[in-house]
């Protein structure tokens, strides 16, 4: 069966990303996660959100409120439409950018993240999922 969505939400434009910053961390919350994991989780989800905005021109979060062999956690799945990214594993090395940023933001949020996962096929969009685990 598969997990209910907690929340959906249009990220399009600078204010969306803090709304999927302050679901999150409601989430993160309702999930038991601690102050630390709800910080990561919030990290994570803004850069992603960011980079929905800026790189994918705009998409959607998707949160879910997983429980899993007595475990509970958060997924937060982005997707866009936009350009798609044309080699991943160059795009999830520490400072490579597109942009004018740090070049941080794919590679950290993999970071902060227990599970990541990144599709993406030039002209057809990305797709990244994330997921947090209490404990």
């Amino acid at each position: 069966m598969p997990t209910p969505l907690v929340n959906e939400l249009a990220v399009r434009v600078e204010e969306d990303i803090v709304r999927v910053r302050q679901v999150a961390r409601a989430a993160a919350i309702e999930a038991g996660l601690s102050l630390v994991d709800q910080t990561k989780l919030v990290t994570a989800a803004s850069e992603l959100a960011r980079n929905t905005v800026i790189y994918g021109g705009g998409g959607t979060a998707r949160l879910r409120i997983l429980e899993s062999g007595g475990r509970r956690g958060v997924r937060i799945e982005f997707e866009d439409h936009g350009p798609g990214i044309a080699d991943l594993q160059l795009a999830l090395q520490d400072g490579y950018t597109t942009g004018n940023g740090l070049g941080l933001g794919l590679s950290g949020a993999k970071r902060l993240c227990n599970e990541f996962e990144l599709k993406s096929e030039p002209g057809k969009g990305t797709t990244v999922v994330i997921t947090r685990w209490k404990g």
